[in-house]
């Protein structure tokens, strides 16, 4: 637990910077009016308008025991602006130092370390500012502090808060000739900083958990369409293989089927025309064929010739058959042409046309 709560600070924390970082480039690129309020004598504080302003110059703004009060069209210009308090420099203690020329770049450093030192407050105890630099003789510069007591500023821009002011910079002013070119800034209030950059964290934390809850959704969908297109896949490839399988099933039926066994016994089989033609241009035209059986690859031949021995040779020599036999005894009778035979032959698997 203690390690989740260090991780949801440093979290905070790194939001709480990324929140005044966009406050500050909106305040950059979205500059508010500016508006000068001039202490006077009396401790009243007259609005200067920013140049270019048709808004009266002579409005009054009045602080007594932490209140303010002005005219209305005072808050008007006040309310969303850059104030500026220019407050008069007999609020402020000042002291001049002398410094190192390569002080210059540690300024801040080196006036709050020796606050205390020159001034009747401690560091926080005081709101101050100093002086740009001036050179001076032996490679040092002079520079003037200016401060004052923290409880007689804050109460001020406290009061001028109420206006609803973007911000407050209290300045002054160093009390001698040039005066009014040496401005010097003591204090700066952001009224609202503090109000925008918890609205802008709480709208970068919302923005964040919308991404993240759209990243899971989105996730979520992928797993779930994903799945549902792979089982889909997986159907369709299914039902083509189941297909395949009936097409080849089909196949094998009907090259197993009887009309398939009748055409390869046909392909396989002599033709009785062909075997008939065959023994046509074989025997000669003494012979008189009366019997003729075909039965598988042999066939039969039962007649009468003038050389029934004569046959044998003639249906060797043709191409069509072989190993020709009688299967019976050859005899003549008186009222016969000729000799009765009997002859068997084996019929070759091709056939062509005889050349």
């Amino acid at each position: 637990m203690k390690f989740l709560r260090q991780i949801m600070d440093g979290f905070l924390r790194w939001m709480d910077c990324v929140a005044a970082g966009a406050v500050t480039m909106l305040d950059r690129l979205v500059a508010p009016r500016r508006v000068r309020l001039v202490e006077q004598e009396s401790g009243t504080f007259i609005l200067q308008a920013p140049a270019g302003d048709t808004s009266p110059s002579s409005l009054q703004v009045k602080i007594a025991n932490g209140v303010a009060s002005c005219a209305g069209s005072a808050t008007a210009m006040l309310k969303g602006s850059r104030v500026e308090l220019a407050m008069r420099p007999d609020r402020f203690f000042f002291r001049s130092i002398e410094l190192p020329r390569r002080a210059t770049e540690f300024l801040d450093g080196v006036v709050r370390a020796q606050i205390d030192r020159i001034t009747p407050w401690g560091a926080g105890e005081a709101v101050f500012g100093w002086s740009a630099p001036t050179d001076i003789a032996n490679d040092r510069i002079s520079v003037t502090i200016a401060a004052t007591a923290r409880p007689q500023i804050v109460p001020i821009v406290q009061a001028i808060d109420q206006f609803g002011v973007k911000s407050t910079i209290v300045s002054t002013t160093l009390p001698s000739e040039l005066a009014d070119k040496a401005t010097i800034k003591i204090f700066e209030q952001s009224a609202a900083g503090t109000l925008e950059v918890r609205q802008v964290r709480r709208a970068l934390i919302a923005a964040l958990l919308s991404l993240a809850i759209l990243s899971a959704l989105a996730i979520s969908a992928d797993i779930v369409i994903g799945n549902d297109l792979q089982n889909r896949q997986s159907d369709v490839s299914r039902r083509i293989a189941e297909r395949r399988g009936i097409i080849r099933a089909g196949s094998d039926a009907v090259a197993n089927s009887t009309l398939a066994n009748l055409a390869r016994r046909k392909n396989q089989t002599p033709a009785s025309v062909i075997v008939i033609e065959a023994l046509t241009k074989v025997l000669p035209d003494n012979t008189y064929v009366t019997e003729l059986r075909i039965e598988g690859d042999k066939v039969q031949i039962v007649g009468i010739s003038r050389d029934a021995p004569a046959l044998i040779g003639l249906i060797e020599q043709s191409p069509h058959f072989d190993r020709a036999t009688f299967f019976a005894p050859t005899t003549r009778s008186p009222s016969d042409p000729g000799d009765r035979f009997h002859i068997e032959a084996h019929i070759k698997p091709v056939f062509s046309t005889a050349s």
